[in-house]
């Protein structure tokens, strides 16, 4: 028996399709069941959702606490079986998804983590420049070509097609509700965050190249303002993933260490620079250094602010 778990706000968009996926996917030995987790949803995901119970596996739950992350915990008193995985609402199911990582759990009982692989489902087709300039796995969570069977590292595990032993959360792990997504601005990198606090403690981690899903991506998606956006959240994560458990080096000015603004200010330079060379892969790409260290500047006054309110005398302690 396994367990998959989809957290959802306001999914309307891609659920109905998601789930017609679901409603061919191949039953692996042992039966599943499909745990969909309603994020405070303000749309017809709910109906959508309650829709498709008597056609699968289906409970419906519901959180009111935004984010992710709380969704996801609110999901394991609801865990059946061995073994969980993890998607999202707008990630398809191959149809061999399901058995394909069964018997991955089944041939590697020294590991508690496995990973499969997420290749894009474009709703338009992408652009050329997409591919030449853009970090795919960052930007749009899915894998390039060329990954292979074997023991893997976190950075090579995309939350959207993960499973994790259930045994780990009867343990006592969770996932943290200070990381993921929370609207529209958050710091990336919850499950890898996840994962190397698991291997931390021991867990090990597999990638199941034939365990395969796709990843819908929006016609909106492709737009440079939204893949810069995009990069934002991507530097907020990378910084909340280095420094969470570390010191932060002495703040300095503006609530977030000196060294970041210099950073900030060279790419600011590179921007001017490519601007006058009128190189437009070269622009693009200084953008985005620009704006991944601006993430980095606003999770670092974040996570001084926390620490600073966890250290104050008026703080409760729990």
């Amino acid at each position: 028996m396994l367990s998959v778990v989809i957290a959802t706000r306001n999914g309307e968009r891609t659920l109905p399709a998601v789930l017609d996926a679901y409603c061919h996917i191949i039953v692996p030995e042992g039966g599943w069941k499909l745990i969909v987790v309603d994020n405070a949803s303000t749309d017809r995901s709910r109906e959508i959702i309650t829709s498709y119970q008597d056609r699968l596996p289906l409970t419906y739950l519901y959180e009111g606490k935004p984010g992710k992350n709380a969704a996801l915990n609110t999901a394991i008193s609801h865990f059946d079986g061995d073994l969980v995985l993890f998607t999202d609402d707008d990630i398809f199911p191959r149809p061999g998804w399901l058995v394909t990582m069964r018997a991955a759990a089944d041939a590697h009982p020294s590991f508690s983590i496995f990973s499969g692989l997420i290749f894009p489902r474009w709703e338009i087709p992408a652009p050329d420049w997409i591919n030449e300039w853009v970090h795919l796995g960052a930007v749009f969570s899915v894998h390039r070509s060329g990954v292979t069977e074997g023991p893997t590292t976190p950075d090579y595990i995309y939350g959207a097609n993960m499973a994790i032993r259930s045994d780990v959360f009867r343990r006592g792990f969770r996932f943290d509700a200070f990381i993921g997504p929370r609207g529209a601005n958050y710091a990336m990198g919850s499950e890898t965050e996840f994962v190397r606090r698991l291997v931390q403690h021991g867990c090990t981690a597999w990638l199941v190249q034939k365990s395969e899903v796709e990843h819908f991506i929006r016609d909106y998606q492709m737009q440079k303002s939204w893949i810069l956006g995009r990069a934002i959240r991507y530097g907020r994560g990378q910084y909340r993933l280095k420094h969470a458990n570390h010191s932060i080096p002495p703040v300095l000015l503006f609530g977030a260490p000196r060294y970041l603004f210099r950073q900030l200010l060279e790419q600011a330079e590179k921007i001017l620079k490519c601007v006058l060379r009128f190189d437009k892969k070269a622009f693009f790409l200084a953008r985005w250094e620009f704006n991944y260290y601006r993430g980095y500047i606003i999770e670092a006054r974040n996570l001084h602010k926390e620490r600073s309110a966890l250290s104050s005398p008026t703080a409760v302690k729990v």
